[in-house]
């Protein structure tokens, strides 16, 4: 380890209290969808305070709807802003993306967690509080990995481009945004809550929808009608097949610790309205996972085939063709070689600090790297602190000395990546 490794790492070890402060005061801040701003204002003051170059905007709706790859339900962006502050190289080396969203999902029931959802309560090395893990935990690892270089007087060479978010949790309007808006790089790095497991590569998804027709009777003759709600267990059958010839075709070795690594999971089913009356109408919706090594096209082309077989096997289904639809969350699949320079460059970072070899997986998950690989041209990495199951939960919390030690682990990775100006 150099001298500039050993200054950075030695200011990161100082000044953990106020990484920890820094964690805490995003996670009181309520940051779920449409109240993003006061969260991003701590953000983007940090962001001053470092004398980055700031560039805050927001999403303008109707232009940014125009894109294929935009699938927000969200009329307006007004009042929320997206942030993208950039730490200028002194020229020659490798820029990086350092992308994190701010956006968090809602706490759900209240009763369920031990603590208020919005304390940050610290607890046996452990911060409580929605977004700890996913992803606030992540952003501020970034944070305190730009100030540690800043804070040492190391001078980098490449640009390291540090951005803010919105909407990631809803499909990625915010990352869509940056890259519209002209932001591209070299590499970047996504601080997910991975289990500080490196992600090369990650599964894309998207929400769709079908109706099923029944006929409506009375309860009491039914067989004069055609229940829904029964041909709707038929199509529900039909998807697990389509799921299970899915995931038998996927053999990468980064997938095989994941059970079902592109799932197809039904989320609702809505049907009937009286329980003496036959339901005419079915409404399954759900979330279909997309392998890294194909597009959202061709696995919308795989399940409406696989549909449209069902009406060889059922007459009703033949005679009352289902309608699906895609529609709300739509996530890009991403993939990155194993042995890219980025990936290189990270695991050599990881060794340093932790002293063995990281866990290279697929990701479980969605994530805006997608649209930065597939949009934006940057190859991605998602790597982070924070736990992948108690992300979206009750009592979700991160680990601080795995945020400590990927704020290290990153910003060793930028001094190589960017390289350091004599």
């Amino acid at each position: 380890m150099d001298n500039n490794e050993m200054r950075i790492k030695r200011w990161l070890k100082e000044n953990r209290a106020r990484g920890a402060r820094l964690l805490q005061i995003l996670v009181r801040e309520n940051s779920t969808r449409g109240n993003e701003s006061s969260t991003q204002a701590i953000v983007i003051e940090k962001c001053r305070q470092l004398g980055l170059a700031l560039d805050i905007w927001e999403i303008d709706a109707d232009e940014i709807k125009a894109h294929p790859a935009y699938c927000c339900d969200r009329h307006s962006f007004e009042g929320n802003p997206n942030l993208v502050a950039v730490l200028k190289g002194t020229g020659g080396g490798k820029s990086i993306i350092l992308n994190g969203h701010i956006d968090v999902v809602p706490v759900g029931d209240e009763l369920t967690w031990n603590h208020d959802p919005f304390s940050g309560t610290i607890e046996n090395g452990k911060l409580f509080g929605r977004g700890s893990t996913d992803m606030k935990g992540g952003n501020a690892a970034l944070l305190m990995a730009i100030e540690s270089i800043i804070a040492s007087g190391i001078k980098l060479k490449g640009d390291v481009i540090f951005q803010s978010v919105i909407e990631e949790e809803s499909g990625g309007a915010g990352t869509l945004a940056a890259v519209l808006r002209g932001y591209q790089a070299d590499g970047a790095i996504i601080p997910e809550p991975t289990n500080l497991k490196i992600f090369p590569k990650q599964q894309g998804s998207m929400w769709f929808r079908i109706t099923v027709k029944g006929r409506a009777a009375h309860g009491g003759t039914r067989y004069k009608g055609v229940s829904a709600i029964e041909k709707a267990l038929v199509v529900i059958q039909s998807l697990q097949q389509l799921e299970k010839s899915r995931n038998v075709s996927i053999t990468d070795p980064l997938f095989e610790n994941i059970p079902i690594p592109i799932p197809i999971n039904i989320g609702k089913l809505l049907s009937g309205e009286w329980p003496s009356s036959v339901p005419d109408t079915a409404i399954i919706e759900g979330r279909m996972g997309v392998s890294p090594e194909e597009t959202i096209q061709s696995a919308q082309e795989e399940m409406v085939k696989f549909l449209g077989e069902l009406y060889e096997q059922d007459e009703w289904l033949h005679e009352n063709p289902l309608r699906l639809e895609w529609f709300g969350g739509r996530w890009l699949p991403g993939s990155l070689e194993n042995d890219h320079p980025l990936m290189n460059e990270l695991t050599k970072s990881f060794i340093e600090i932790m002293g063995n070899s990281p866990i290279v997986e697929a990701s479980p998950w969605g994530t805006d790297g997608g649209i930065l690989s597939t949009i934006g041209n940057t190859p991605v990495v998602v790597f982070g602190p924070g736990i992948t199951e108690t992300a979206h939960d009750a009592n979700e919390h991160i680990v601080l000395e795995d945020m400590f030690a990927a704020s290290e682990i990153i910003a060793l990775t930028l001094l190589k990546w960017c390289e350091v100006a004599e």
